[in-house]
């Protein structure tokens, strides 16, 4: 009686099963490769399907109009809020038409003020701000924009839901999930070295600095602001068996400690 496999059984039949497996494996392994080089060029120069201005800095100056494709995002910590920062020393005109100057000061205390206004708002109503950038660039796909990365994915999806209801400075606010997670790829290196000649119409990102004050005030109150959120936490969690090395607010304590000394050595704001 013949079995299922008994086909398999002659040397001849043996053989063309072999030959068919090995025919397989050859085609699974280069598809294998291909599949692995794709992954290794998305985003990059060399992708000619994905555009790679899109994926490192959200913003493309061809807009919907570019040969490439623009991957939205649908999650992400970090929101992009669009056109939101306006530059006085880019605006500010008297009736004449020309430029009305503006010192070094005026303008920092300007931006400063704003900055602290967005973060602070960002952080009490949404979560944790890991980071916030704001560009100077004068090409109108990044003049403007600010780059708000929370610690959650849940509290940046919060945050575009609600920003797009609202109003900044008199106009609408346009924000959405963007693909920047590592603002080191999307900034120009050039320009951190002062040598950028393309000055603000750079593809990639100028970001506008903050003084030392205003970025020692956001440290500190950021982290009294997380350490009163442990609290309230551990008021409404029961506390941990010391049996298993559990101890009221001992880990909090350690984990704001490390965390202030991370953003007084990393911290961007």
């Amino acid at each position: 009686m013949m079995g299922v496999g008994s086909v398999f059984l002659s040397r001849d039949g043996f053989r063309g099963f072999q030959s068919s497996w090995r025919s397989g494996s050859c085609v699974a392994g280069v598809c294998w490769k291909m599949a692995e080089y794709l992954a290794s060029i998305f985003g990059t120069e060399k992708d000619k399907v994905n555009c790679s201005f899109y994926f490192k800095t959200g913003a493309c100056r061809h807009g919907d109009k570019c040969s490439r494709l623009h991957n939205k995002p649908t999650f992400s910590q970090t929101i992009a809020l669009l056109n939101i920062y306006h530059n006085p020393q880019n605006s500010a005109q008297s009736a004449d038409g020309l430029r009305c100057p503006m010192s070094d000061l005026e303008m920092q205390e300007h931006y400063d003020e704003f900055f602290e206004e967005v973060f602070t708002e960002m952080e009490e109503k949404y979560g944790q701000v890991e980071e916030m950038n704001v560009c100077d660039n004068l090409g109108d796909h990044l003049v403007g924009n600010v780059y708000v990365k929370f610690r959650y994915e849940e509290d940046a999806e919060k945050a575009v839901m609600d920003l797009n209801n609202r109003w900044f400075n008199g106009q609408p606010i346009h924000s959405e999930l963007s693909p920047v997670t590592d603002f080191r790829e999307a900034c120009c290196r050039q320009y951190e070295m002062g040598e950028c000649t393309r000055m603000g119409f750079c593809n990639f990102m100028h970001l506008k600095p903050i003084s030392r004050e205003l970025k020692r005030k956001l440290s500190l109150q950021q982290c009294k602001r997380h350490r009163s959120r442990s609290r309230s936490r551990e008021r409404h969690s029961p506390s941990r068996d010391i049996r298993h090395g559990g101890t009221r607010g001992g880990r909090g304590r350690e984990h704001y400690r490390r965390q202030s000394r991370y953003l007084k050595r990393y911290g961007r704001f």
